[in-house]
């Protein structure tokens, strides 16, 4: 444990100056773009606008900024053009007040407002941390290994504001399980009395294979011994995997009575180190990469929901992952796009029995339960490695973007190494919505990439069983896994792929592209647009559903995922009813509608082909 002073000697004026105006440009960039704030245009000078918006909580602040304002009503700032003016003195930027400044306008109630402010305030903790770290040179970081580069992440997710907060940890925990921090963690281990705890697993995975391929026989003989020094039968137990935090400020203490007696135990640390991934609770094995990653509950506040894990969820998820795996996994057209995904295969939960009256959504039935996922090192062949797609949105602190190194080193021309990555991460998500009705979560950390010599090959696609929605009853998917079957209005289930791609996704890569990689923004939404023409000519049976969900309307409804967060932090939306969580504004234009083609009907042809 470090001193007190040391824990905060990254908190330096002009890094904490720094943080502010990097997080600012986000601010007014995110906010714009889902129409919480209405920039006003003063004037035109070179390849930027000059633009104010003044506060209307802070009388006589207005705040001055260059912006280009992009596809997607994407307002991509020149951060160092960014200033503050109170009664035209200018004053410092401070991200905490113009939350303030402008809480009329975002929709924030007085309750809500001071948890968002210390969501806020953590997040520059975060990146005040980051900043003070040394970095690699984008060019050996280009080519790092896959655990550098997920740890090398300082962004979050891009959309949301509020995206590292982390509410929960102390000082001490930040510098121990925050991924940036890429320090090697122990998980601690306890034992479930069957009678309040389930295992659930795919079929050939039964627990005793599990456990001895995670632990192996000397640790599981340790183990044993513990139960058995107590009086107690191992066979009476599962084991289940504990982040530390967890154990410390929580189970520990909240699991008192039960701990008394003995329908749990604790068991103490496995010997393997993990890190933690960008994800927080999710575990990559550092000593043995090719055992399963391993999921734990974890009780902190970060980006809109207590990270806990539901036992009551943890024995369909092996249904969901047999289901897709079969149905999906074994689609011949994915199977030869190389589309992976990584399954989930084991789930362990205990059930508190003291707050199950309280209902399978209360936190405190949420804290104890883990999950075993696949290993990506096992799909790795020769010559390949691993990449988050994070990655390619990720930029050092003074702006400068690590995707044209990633191209450079591939010794490919731009045009063609976009083309790669749309055929490994936007056709198998194409197919798997117009063929199996099935949508995904496919965010930058969500997915790996395969890559040979810096060039995508094939993508991996991770939360396949959380994070999913199939837009129809399947009767071949075990009744306790038909969760996954939602209810979602036709209008809006494009929505999965224009929102979820193109506004959460593209919008971001775009600006890189085009102000980096000197690729125009125009000529990468052509290639999107080139790539779901190559899709449908491939797959022309779905023709009927490509006009139903047309990829090329001309606009699309505006889903706002800030909206969310500052209307409820806690609980940005009900997992049983996404759609019903939705906060929609307005609509934004459809990039690619441009490059629709025409379509020319002859008298000598009885169907209609497209030019």
């Amino acid at each position: 444990m470090k001193a007190p002073e040391q824990l905060v000697a990254h908190l330096q004026p002009e890094i904490w100056a720094a943080a502010n105006r990097l997080h600012l440009a986000k601010i007014i960039s995110e906010f714009s773009h889902e129409l919480l704030l209405q920039p006003e245009y003063i004037s035109d000078h070179n390849e930027w606008s000059r633009y104010r918006l003044s506060a209307p909580d802070a009388t006589g602040t207005v705040y001055y900024f260059n912006a280009r304002v992009m596809s997607l009503q994407h307002w991509h700032i020149d951060t160092n053009s960014i200033s503050k003016h109170t009664n035209e003195q200018e004053q410092p930027l401070d991200s905490i007040l113009f939350i303030q400044e402008f809480k009329s306008l975002l929709n924030i109630s007085e309750a809500q407002l001071p948890g968002y402010l210390e969501e806020i305030t953590s997040t520059l903790y975060g990146s005040a941390f980051m900043m003070s770290r040394p970095q690699l040179p984008l060019t050996e970081l280009a080519k790092a290994d896959y655990q550098t580069l997920e740890h090398a992440m300082t962004s979050g997710h891009p959309c949301f504001v509020a995206n590292n907060g982390r509410i929960g940890f102390d000082a001490n925990d930040y510098e121990q399980y925050a991924p940036e921090a890429d320090q090697p963690i122990r998980l601690i281990w306890l034992a479930g009395h069957k009678s309040r705890t389930a295992y659930s697993a795919v079929s050939e995975l039964p627990y005793a294979t599990l456990i001895r391929q995670e632990l192996g026989a000397p640790v599981l003989e340790q183990f044993n011994k513990i139960l058995t020094d107590k009086g107690l039968q191992p066979d009476d137990y599962f084991f289940i995997p504990v982040h530390p935090w967890q154990w410390y400020n929580k189970l520990a203490i909240i699991c008192a009575p039960d701990l008394a007696n003995h329908h749990l135990v604790c068991l103490g640390y496995s010997p393997d180190e993990f890190n933690a991934q960008q994800s927080i609770r999710t575990f990559y094995n550092r000593s043995n990469p090719e055992k399963h990653y391993t999921k734990t509950a974890l009780s902190i506040l970060n980006m809109g929901f207590i990270r806990g894990l539901t036992p009551y969820y943890m024995d369909s998820t092996p249904p969901i992952t047999e289901w897709i795996r079969e149905a999906v996994g074994k689609d011949p057209y994915i199977v030869n796009n190389g589309f992976t995904l990584l399954c989930e295969v084991a789930t362990v939960g205990y059930r508190n029995f003291y707050y199950e009256p309280f209902g399978k959504q209360a936190a405190y039935n949420k804290m104890l339960a883990g999950l075993w996922r696949e290993s990506p090192a096992k799909v790795l062949q020769p010559g390949q490695q691993l990449m988050t797609m994070a990655a390619l949105l990720h930029k050092d602190f003074q702006g400068n973007a690590l995707l044209p190194a990633v191209i450079s080193a591939s010794g490919i021309d731009t045009a063609s190494w976009i083309k790669k990555h749309l055929r490994a991460y936007l056709t198998p998500l194409l197919h798997c919505f117009y063929e199996h009705d099935l949508v995904f979560m496919p965010h930058g950390e969500n997915l790996i990439l395969v890559m040979e010599n810096q060039v995508p090959v094939k993508a991996i696609m991770k939360d396949i069983t959380e994070e999913i929605g199939v837009f129809r009853m399947r009767t071949d998917i075990a009744e306790k896994g038909r969760r996954i079957c939602v209810e979602v209005p036709e209008e809006l289930r494009i929505l999965s792929i224009l929102t979820d791609i193109f506004d959460c996704f593209f919008r971001f890569l775009a600006p890189i592209l085009d102000t980096q990689c000197n690729f125009p923004e125009a000529a990468f939404w052509q290639l999107v647009a080139d790539c779901v023409y190559e899709y449908q000519s491939e797959q022309p049976q779905h023709q009927q559903k490509f006009e139903q969900y047309d990829m090329f309307a001309p606009e699309f409804i505006l889903s706002c995922l800030n909206r969310l967060q500052l209307r409820n932090n806690r609980q940005m939306v009900d997992l049983a009813d996404p759609a019903g969580s939705l906060q929609l504004a307005g609509t934004l234009r459809n990039p690619i509608a441009p490059f629709k083609r025409a379509i020319k009907v002859t008298p000598e042809l009885s169907n209609a082909v497209s030019i």
